[in-house]
């Protein structure tokens, strides 16, 4: 079994006490949506604004500010986590007013983020918490398609150290859509798997046992042909070697879960994959310490195909005071200070 697989390699793991020092906790949350209210003429947002179609009021905006604050606390069980990664925002102007606005502000929250050439203007981000990690640098991958008419977000790399000097690679990404049908729309997501492993490659050239963690929203599962051959992220640590990914969020599939739900059937979209090196270091994960926050106040009644799914902003054009349609993923990563 993959998950029997996988947890062969699990640690032993300690109470963590206090994060930043015992351990960090990265977190991934497609937001569905996070506009301001304000028309960019250079994008698809206009229903975005108070006179779109989707009536985007100040009031609205700031509940979905909230609903997002409320969230990440929460996932940090009142501690925010060390690291945040984002898709669905709109700009900066909204990262700075979610960190600076709410009682996010009482955290150092430092900022990774690049526009996007996206059509509807929605790009990556990173939030990082600067009294656990300090940014060394940070890259933004252009997804450059052959029809040069078709845009989409760019994929954050950044490299962040902790307080005890380990070195950090954190990818971000929110691959093409299934836009027009999973098949006809698959070669944009192979495409941007083989960017994230080409520069995952050149990373693994310098040190083979490198920290390196990718999330974020693949639009795929992960047995689809962009995790398995363009990413090559394996799911079974039977195959462990140094210079190897793992998927972290394979076993999920086999818990009748996932992150998001279309047609009455949940998959996992969101996802986090990690380094071989991340399973044995001074910084160290397994498969355990990958989660979905499923908290009851994220969900509503699935009328339609029965029990629950995800507490949308929006159902169609119907304001419906949500959260996003997809689930929060998070891991935990301890810090051990040896190999």
């Amino acid at each position: 079994m993959i998950c029997s697989a996988l947890l062969s390699v699990c640690v032993n793991w300690a109470p963590a006490q206090k994060q930043g020092r015992d351990y960090l906790r990265l977190m991934f949350y497609n937001v569905e949506n996070f506009f301001d209210t304000v028309d960019d003429p250079t994008t698809n947002d206009n229903e975005f604004t108070p006179d779109g179609s989707l009536h985007w009021t100040q009031s609205r905006y700031i509940d979905k500010r909230n609903n997002i604050y409320r969230v990440i606390v929460n996932v940090g069980e009142w501690d925010p986590p060390a690291l945040v990664g984002l898709c669905e925002i709109e700009n900066r102007g909204v990262l700075n007013n979610l960190v600076k606005n709410t009682p996010l502000a009482k955290y150092p929250y430092r900022i990774v983020h690049k526009e996007s050439p996206d059509q509807r203007g929605i790009d990556v981000a990173l939030l990082y918490r600067g009294d656990y990690l300090k940014c060394t640098g940070q890259q933004f991958i252009r997804v450059g398609f052959a029809d040069n008419r078709k845009r989409t977000r760019d994929i954050l790399y950044a490299t962040l150290s902790s307080t005890k000097g380990d070195t950090l690679h954190v990818f971000v990404n929110h691959w093409p859509s299934r836009s027009g049908g999973q098949r006809q729309s698959e070669p944009g997501r192979i495409l941007a798997a083989s960017l994230v492993r080409h520069k995952v490659d050149s990373i693994f050239n310098r040190n083979p046992l490198a920290n390196i963690v990718v999330t974020g929203d693949f639009n795929d599962g992960p047995l689809n042909k962009s995790l398995v051959s363009g990413l090559r992220a394996l799911n079974d640590t039977a195959q462990a070697k140094p210079s190897a990914l793992f998927n972290l969020s394979t076993f999920k599939m086999k818990e009748q879960t996932g992150t998001i739900k279309y047609q009455g059937k949940w998959s996992v979209f969101d996802q986090v994959i990690v380094s071989g090196g991340l399973l044995r270091g001074s910084l160290r994960t397994d498969v355990s310490r990958y989660l979905i926050f499923r908290a009851d106040y994220l969900f509503e009644p699935d009328k339609r195909y029965q029990g629950i799914k995800p507490f949308r902003t929006y159902v169609g054009p119907k304001y419906n005071r949500g959260f996003s349609d997809h689930l929060p993923v998070y891991l935990d990563i301890l810090i051990t200070g040896g190999g």
